[in-house]
């Protein structure tokens, strides 16, 4: 790919993460960037099955990650980080949906089970996540608006819920919210089961 190729193809990219059609912008760039981070993926892991499966995982971490990517670096740059991240995964968990991270816990306890199409560009799927969502109280959507979204630490998380309190009152707040997250987490599992967007058996 020319480099004037890749302005265009990253250009392309932002226009459709600017009128927030996520899908599109992945879709995009899975066309123009997948070969290469395919190789990249296959390298890294040494065989072509794990590197298929990793490949899967990437595109849903875009999905996910896409909205709140801060255009610092060209999305290429971006994607490669993203891609050694899922192949690091991958090759140091016994499983590699066993990310210990908030944001890929929700996205284990949310995993859709696959078919022919792929989950990023089934609208019904990215529809059943936002009404799973629309679920939730509005205090359990902020919560996870700002520890899984935003990726905020708890005490940060603390502090944007009650800035007010005191070092110890955030840290007590902070151990509170972690719990509060457990049972979030739990409820979330228990919605996307009655929704099928896990299996139940899974644990």
């Amino acid at each position: 790919m020319s480099p004037k190729e890749r302005e265009a193809l990253e250009r392309r990219i932002r226009e459709h993460c600017g009128l927030g059609d996520t899908a599109g912008a992945v879709e995009v760039a899975v066309e123009g960037y997948g070969p290469e981070l395919r190789r990249l993926l296959v390298t890294l892991l040494r065989e072509p099955e794990p590197a298929r499966e990793a490949f899967s995982i990437f595109c849903e971490s875009l999905v996910r990650d896409l909205p709140g990517f801060r255009w610092e670096s060209s999305f290429r740059t971006w994607a490669y980080r993203v891609a050694r991240n899922v192949a690091y995964r991958m090759s140091t968990a016994s499983s590699p949906r066993r990310d210990r991270g908030a944001s890929q816990e929700l996205v284990d306890l949310m995993h859709v089970e696959r078919s022919g199409t792929a989950p990023w560009l089934q609208t019904s799927v990215k529809d059943r996540f936002r009404t799973l969502r629309a679920k939730l109280e509005p205090g359990e959507r902020n919560l996870l608006v700002l520890r899984v979204d935003r990726r905020m630490s708890w005490l940060d998380v603390a502090r944007a819920l009650d800035g007010t309190q005191s070092s110890e009152g955030l840290h007590k707040k902070a151990a509170v919210l972690r719990q509060q997250f457990k049972s979030l987490k739990d409820r979330l599992r228990e919605l996307a089961r009655d929704e099928r967007l896990i299996s139940s058996a899974s644990g």
